[in-house]
Order: C-alpha cells, then sequence, then structure tokens
C-alpha cells in the first residue's frame, strides 16, 4: 500500500473539515442541492468523454494510488543478474520453475523457456507495455477532467444559487444565508479538484512512468538473458535505468 497517497488525501480533508469545525457551525457547509449539483454534474460531464467501460475501469486504474506495488528497479537488476548468470551457465531451461518476483519479468521468461523468437517475445512484450500505458492514460485522463469539471460545475452551482438569491431580494435577512448557500458549490468543487482528483491524477502519471521505466528494464533483461548476455555486462546496461545518485552510490561499492 502506498500510505503517501493515503495520508495526503487524509491530511488534507483533514484540515479543511478542522477548519470548518473550529470556525463555527458545520452544519452550514453541508447543502444537499449543492452536492448534486457539483459531484452529480461533474461526473456526467466526464462520462461524456469516455465510454462506461473505460470510466469503471478508471477506478481500477486508480486504485494503483493506494494500493500500487513498489518495485525496486535496483532488485530488479539484482534478478534479472542472476538470471542471466544462470541461463549462461546452465542454458535457458534452467530458469524453468524458478521464483521470479515481477510477472511482467516472468512471462518474458517463460516465453524464452517456451521457445520463442527473440523477435516475437520483444515485439508481444512491447506491445503489453504499450496498451498498459493506453490504459493507465485513460484513468488519468478521467481524474483530469474532475480536476477540471468541479469547479466549472461549482461555479454554474453558484451562479444557479446567486440567481435564485437575486429574484427573492423581498426579504433583507434572506440574503446572507442565501449567498453562503450559493458559494458552497464553489467549495465543493475546489476540494474535489484540488484535494482529490487533481493529486490522484498527478500520482498515477508518476507511477505510469516509474512502471514503464521498469518495464523497459526487463524488456532488455529478458533478451540479454535469451542471448546468453555476460551477467557483469548486463548489470553495466541496466544502471542506464537508475537516477545518477544511485549510479554512484554503486560505483562505490564496487
Amino acid at each position: 500500500m502506498d500510505l503517501a497517497t493515503l495520508i495526503g488525501i487524509i491530511g488534507a480533508l483533514g484540515v479543511i473539515i478542522s477548519s470548518i469545525v473550529l470556525g463555527g457551525s458545520a452544519s452550514t457547509f453541508l447543502n444537499v442541492p449543492s452536492i448534486i449539483v457539483v459531484v452529480g454534474g461533474t461526473f456526467a460531464v466526464t462520462l461524456m468523454q469516455i465510454s462506461i467501460g473505460q470510466f469503471i475501469g478508471s477506478f481500477k486504474v486508480a486504485m494503483k494510488a493506494f494500493l500500487h506495488p513498489t518495485n525496486d528497479p535496483e532488485k530488479l537488476i539484482e534478478e534479472a543478474v542472476e538470471l542471466a548468470g544462470v541461463a549462461r551457465k546452465e542454458g535457458i531451461l534452467a530458469l524453468e520453475g524458478k521464483p521470479i518476483s515481477h510477472p511482467f519479468l516472468q512471462t518474458g521468461v517463460r516465453m524464452c523457456i517456451d521457445g520463442h523468437a527473440g523477435e516475437i517475445v520483444q515485439k508481444m512484450l512491447t506491445k503489453d507495455i504499450n496498451l498498459e500505458i493506453e490504459r493507465q492514460k485513460t484513468g488519468i485522463k478521467m481524474f483530469q477532467s474532475v480536476g477540471d469539471s468541479a469547479p466549472a460545475m461549482g461555479m454554474i452551482g453558484t451562479l444557479i444559487g446567486l440567481v435564485q438569491m437575486l429574484a427573492n431580494m423581498d426579504d433583507p435577512k434572506s440574503i446572507g444565508p442565501a449567498m453562503a448557500v450559493a458559494l458552497l458549490t464553489t467549495l465543493y468543487g475546489a476540494v474535489i479538484a484540488n484535494a482529490i482528483a487533481l493529486p490522484i491524477a498527478e500520482k498515477l502519471k508518476a507511477l505510469s512512468a516509474d512502471e514503464r521505466l521498469n518495464k523497459l528494464l526487463i524488456l532488455e533483461s529478458v533478451q540479454a538473458i535469451q542471448e546468453g548476455t555476460n551477467p557483469r555486462v548486463l548489470k553495466q546496461m541496466l544502471t542506464a535505468f537508475l537516477p545518477e545518485e544511485k549510479r554512484s552510490e554503486d560505483k562505490k561499492k564496487k
């Protein structure tokens, strides 16, 4: 579980709710018509941009922001180098039944064991990477759309409230409360966009980039394992996928 996302959302909403509670009556900030306008309108506008299947699938993608397993590229490199050593000494069939931590690496090694040509293995794994990226883009797009639409629907709700308020100005005492209710939709829209949707979209972008990099690392590892590349040479090749500071640390260890 990615605690940073969970702590971030709870922290952001906690600060907002605490400010509301400490500032006065919390019930003042609850208005059902405003919630319907912002939440219902936002999801309706978002649904117009993608299919229902993509809409539902986007929530599965969003769960990665909370439940995404951390794959350390250094550990992937160590595992790939170990597999390359076994394959070089004992042959590719020696990897049969060997435990492999990453599913994508396991798939690539399995294809090599089954005797597929290198070009076929690379083509199929590359296609898998590209399709996964497209699925993730759809989920990211949905949350970006929510982040864009929620403030706009909040403003629409505020304008509706102001029109209703101005149409009933016979009672001056009702103007203040009516104005407060009108502004609530703007508040709801801003909270949904800036405390939930946009942070999740940015987190999914970062996770997608990390996952793509790890899969490219695995793609090169599988090719090297199949070709019988020297494990030391493979390790030097794969360190290019690490950040500069990690490469420096690796050199110091040597």
